[in-house]
């Protein structure tokens, strides 16, 4: 945007979004006495935002987030997770391996969290403290992009407000983060740099929670599910153990959702209607919300410069999502990133130059160990050779022979198997590709699992229940996605990987339907905007122009 922008309102900081990196950027930012502005597109923080979601503590880190927020963890978070597990399922039957010493590892506390509650209470102390140096937190404004004079950002534009003027501006606004695409930092066009993840949240009371997990009302569990739950589909699924309900969910490469036409609804469906999660239900079933988000494979476009000129980028809106293997690490990196990105703007307060506070904040990640943990060193010299399709299909050629279930299905191998899923070394050079994800775990499960006699009665709510049981407030009038191209060879992918659509549903966003033109049939693609989660999904592989709705529109999460 060019205009004379002498008039707009000036604040030090601009920081926006108030999920955990720019709740901690903005309170590190009051610490230093920075007069800060924090806009928040959804009706209160955490009504647009969803995660698993454990949130981590680490050891090394040089920040978290009960550093910066006294009384987190009691007043903030759900259960401290104390136990951790993995389970390779081949049909019903399962071998669990105990995950502890890897969770443990660089770990001092973790808890699992429920955003809605979490960043609500992250905005109330976010707002007391910045309305102490001159600024504070206004909700339902929708930033829709970069202030420039004369080529240079300066500010933020919003739907809501007038153009606003900032010394720095703090995108911490996500994974569909507008500034980041403005400011030419993120694209949106390779499937295979994105996850996509869906969930529910599931009632179920305390008491039921510590006896069916055999933990104590003061403890957590957390389990992983790999193998051919979710048939050639590369990804897993996960269950927390919250305070008074669990989240179960699956995660997977956008990519591979996209090749095997699955719908993420039935893949979270096969996790919870296994034999295995029998034992946890007990056939009693309510599913309190279901939800949707991208995530960012952080190994393949973590940004190692994530500034352009006055604007610094955190959290997902940097790519800081830590997904390998059996690590999954996303807050508790943001967290770190919004600080540093604080005190780097702290050092060159002043500074002339509109990019000293981004190089600063670049070396800070650099420095702190932090990008290395995002970008392991040893994945890029992995995946060069884990990732070669003829590699790959010689490695499942041998699994699929009776050498690879001889040499997988004996004891040694057993134990040799148990240590490497707990090696922070080896998991952070899981190669992305079907053995890992699939073949592996399902060649263990066949070998050394233990067959899962329970019967799983339950039965989820349909995705027209789901979409149903969701709260929207549509914008009547201003659909926030365009499907700029109709053929299904352009946009037709998004029929099954959108969270509320599937093939020969029509209540969801994008449909298909077979017409006849002048004698010849086409298959073209319609879309609803109304029943959308905005997780973005589409706007990766579908032809669309995206955007998110205006301040507080669009879909209200509950839960998170």
């Amino acid at each position: 945007m060019a205009a004379d922008t002498d008039d707009y309102e000036h604040y030090e900081a601009v920081v926006v979004g108030c999920g955990p990196g720019g709740a901690a950027a903005a309170a590190r930012l009051a610490d230093h006495g920075v007069e800060t502005l924090v806009l928040e597109r959804g009706t209160e923080a955490g009504s647009k935002n969803v995660s698993g979601g454990l949130i981590y503590a680490e050891d090394s880190a040089p920040y978290t987030i009960d550093d910066l927020f006294e009384g987190f963890r009691e007043e903030a978070s759900e259960r401290p997770v104390t136990d951790y597990y993995i389970h390779n399922v081949a049909g019903n039957s399962v071998k669990t391996y105990d995950l502890v010493d890897l969770h443990e590892h660089d770990t001092d506390w973790c808890d699992a969290v429920l955003r809605r509650e979490m960043d609500a209470w992250l905005e109330q102390r976010v707002h007391e403290k910045t309305s102490e140096t001159g600024g504070g937190v206004l909700t339902n404004v929708r930033v829709n992009g970069l202030l420039r004079e004369n080529g240079e950002i300066v500010g933020v534009t919003c739907d809501e407000l007038d153009p606003i003027k900032a010394d720095v501006i703090v995108g911490a606004d996500g994974v569909n983060s507008e500034l980041a695409r403005d400011a030419g930092l993120m694209d949106w066009e390779e499937p295979d740099e994105w996850f996509q993840g869906v969930k529910a949240v599931v009632d179920m009371e305390p008491d039921a929670i510590d006896d069916r997990f055999d933990i104590d009302p003061d403890e957590g569990a957390a389990h992983l599910f790999s193998g051919d739950l979710f048939e050639d589909v590369r990804g897993g699924g996960f269950l927390y153990t919250n305070e008074d309900s669990l989240s179960i969910g699956t995660v997977f490469h956008l990519d591979s959702l996209v090749e095997q036409e699955a719908n993420p609804h039935d893949l979270l469906d096969a996790l919870l209607t296994h034999p295995l999660l029998a034992g946890w239900f007990r056939n009693d079933y309510h599913e309190l919300e279901y939800a949707a988000k991208l995530v960012p494979d952080s190994k393949k476009v973590a940004h190692r410069e994530p500034y352009r000129d006055r604007l610094v980028l955190v959290g997902d809106a940097a790519g800081q999502m830590q997904a390998q293997g059996p690590i999954i690490k996303g807050m508790n990196h943001a967290v770190t990133a919004g600080a540093l990105a604080a005190d780097a703007f702290s050092i060159t307060r002043g500074n002339n130059d509109p990019a000293a506070a981004g190089r600063r904040y670049a070396r800070m990640l650099e420095d702190s160990g932090t990008m290395d943990k995002l970008r392991p060193r040893r994945y890029e010299l992995s995946r060069t050779v884990g990732e070669n399709d003829t590699v790959t299909a010689a490695v499942e050629r041998v699994l699929d022979s009776p050498v690879g279930s001889v040499a997988v299905g004996n004891p040694i191998a057993n134990r040799l198997l148990e240590r490497a899923y707990n090696s922070p070394f080896l998991v952070s050079m899981l190669p992305d590709t079907k053995t890992g994800y699939v073949s592996l775990p399902t060649v263990i499960g066949e070998q050394h699992g233990r067959t899962i006699q329970w019967d799983n009665e339950i039965e989820p709510p349909s995705l027209e229940q789901r979409i149903g049981d969701l709260t929207y407030d549509t914008d009547v009038g201003n659909p926030h996605i365009e499907l700029r191209d109709e053929s299904y060879a352009a946009s037709g992918a998004a029929v099954t990987a959108c969270p509320v659509s599937a093939e020969d549903f029509g209540g969801g966003c994008y449909r298909s339907e077979t017409v006849k033109t002048n004698g010849s049939e086409e298959t073209l693609v319609s879309l609803d905007t109304q029943p959308c989660v905005e997780c973005g999904t589409c706007a990766i592989v579908a032809d669309t122009d995206w955007e998110h709705p205006r301040g507080g529109k669009g879909v209200e999460f509950r839960e998170g």
